[in-house]
């Protein structure tokens, strides 16, 4: 009996929505460098996702557009295609706040081409014969994807409700930039999911690639934490250390350690699925009220 036999996912219908990319953009000139107020290790923190993102997303669109022809579902074929629009416009709106970066002093572009080499050349296409070989590699990397959107997800879930970032008084621009993304990994959390189960769902590949994703994850994270901080030019003696996560886990202006932990043996459960965690009833509320979605939507009216 398949893994895909025993205890099969199950979606929670009422949280599936149509998917599409909102074309939004954001101006930077009023966003200082440190958006938290009188917290750099937070701002910096949460800075690394414009470091990965851009990549990491323009990969995930690399993939997707290889495996759309092992999709034998339309409903899930339309879910991919949207998800691929939503992940193009994530990876370029990231990618406009590192100009602003740099005008700050911060360049982030050493980090950058280390992540660039990861998805490139580590993750990126090899020279596989035709049948097998090819295609497991593709599967492997549908299944990396899937792992890391648990993360995404959880991390959009995660931002939608912080409301401690408000408290704090950080940019509201780089707020809804958040809460945008945010939203929209949750509104798009299971298609990965459903794609992994959908042209393999081996639970051994899964736990697998899970395993490869969250180490690859958190190495790059503290490792662009670091780097931001030690970059700083603002500060004479910056550093980032756990204790510190720890601490801003604890005041809610970053996830906690604990609540990070608790989402891995979810995301391996047999009976797992996405659609399980998370409220897109909230992302959808979000989105409806997100001064960039609205700005993106009127231009679209306006255009047409």
């Amino acid at each position: 009996m398949s893994n895909t036999q025993v205890r099969l996912p199950q979606p929670v219908t009422s949280e599936h929505v149509a998917l599409k990319a909102r074309k939004v953009s954001f101006a930077w000139e009023e966003t200082p460098l440190h958006w938290i107020p009188g917290d750099p290790f937070t701002t910096h923190t949460i800075n690394v996702l414009h470091l990965l993102l851009p990549a990491g997303e323009r990969w995930f669109v690399h993939v997707y557009k290889q495996v759309l022809p092992h999709i034998r579902d339309e409903k899930l074929r339309e879910d991919v295609i949207g998800f691929i629009g939503q992940e193009a416009m994530h990876a370029q709106a990231h990618d406009e706040v590192l100009p602003h970066l740099k005008e700050q002093g911060l360049d982030p572009a050493p980090y950058l081409a280390q992540v660039d080499w990861m998805f490139e050349k580590l993750l990126g296409d090899r020279t596989l014969p035709p049948g097998k070989a090819r295609k497991w590699w593709l599967m492997e990397r549908v299944a990396l994807i899937a792992a890391i959107e648990h993360y995404t997800a959880f991390l959009g879930d995660w931002v939608l409700n912080a409301e401690s970032l408000d408290r704090k008084g950080a940019d509201p621009t780089m707020l809804d930039l958040l809460r945008w993304h945010g939203a929209e990994e949750v509104e798009h959390r299971s298609v990965a999911f459903d794609l992994f189960m959908h042209v393999d769902g081996g639970y051994a590949r899964r736990v697998r690639t899970w395993a490869t994703a969250f180490s690859a994850l958190v190495f790059l994270w503290q490792r662009g934490a670091r780097f931001f901080m030690e970059n700083d030019p603002s500060l004479t003696d910056g550093r980032a250390t756990w204790r510190q996560f720890h601490a801003k886990g604890r005041q809610g202006v970053l996830p906690t350690a604990g609540a990070m932990a608790r989402s891995i043996p979810r995301y391996l459960d047999r009976a797992y699925h996405p659609s399980q965690e998370g409220s897109t009833a909230q992302a959808v509320a979000y989105l409806a009220s997100s001064p960039a979605a609205l700005a993106a939507d009127a231009r679209e009216k306006g255009a047409a």
